[in-house]
């Protein structure tokens, strides 16, 4: 059977990619969850309608995710974590530490979407990577501070 797809599918294809899968598989999964169309003309049509509202909406989600990146560029969030000797933590930053502290502050940035590289053990700062949008990652300072 020929589908459309209206939205990206791993391991299938890209949105408004004309794909041909076998007749169970669009029936039962890709129909009813509404991830594609029967190729039709008029399918066709309503997919452009849609991808036209869909790239909107992106840009706009980027625009927003563009200005808050350039609002967390200028942030600077400290936590103060245990020490034991020479500066070592006890335990590490977590992403759940950081997303909680932006909450604080008055920004709404899932855990998920906090980006550790390499594990935060020791006092000191470091910049930690935060994904706004697909295409935008804005970049945080972290100042990990003695308790005492």
């Amino acid at each position: 059977m020929k589908v459309i797809l209206r939205q990206d599918v791993d391991k299938l294809g890209k949105m408004g990619d004309t794909v041909t899968v076998k007749d169970g598989y669009a029936r039962n999964y890709l129909l009813p969850r509404e991830y594609a169309y029967i190729a039709t003309p008029g399918a066709i049509k309503r997919l452009e309608a849609e991808r036209r509202q869909y790239e909107k909406r992106m840009e706009k989600a980027k625009a927003s995710a563009e200005e808050l990146a350039a609002k967390l560029a200028d942030l600077q969030i400290s936590l103060s974590m245990k020490v034991g000797e020479e500066g070592k933590l006890y335990g590490s930053v977590s992403t759940q530490m950081i997303a909680a502290e932006l909450t604080a502050r008055g920004f709404d940035i899932d855990k998920r979407n906090i980006i550790i590289e390499e594990p935060i053990k020791s006092l000191g700062i470091f910049d930690i990577k935060v994904k706004l949008h697909t295409e935008v990652l804005a970049t945080l300072k972290v100042w990990v501070i003695s308790e005492e």
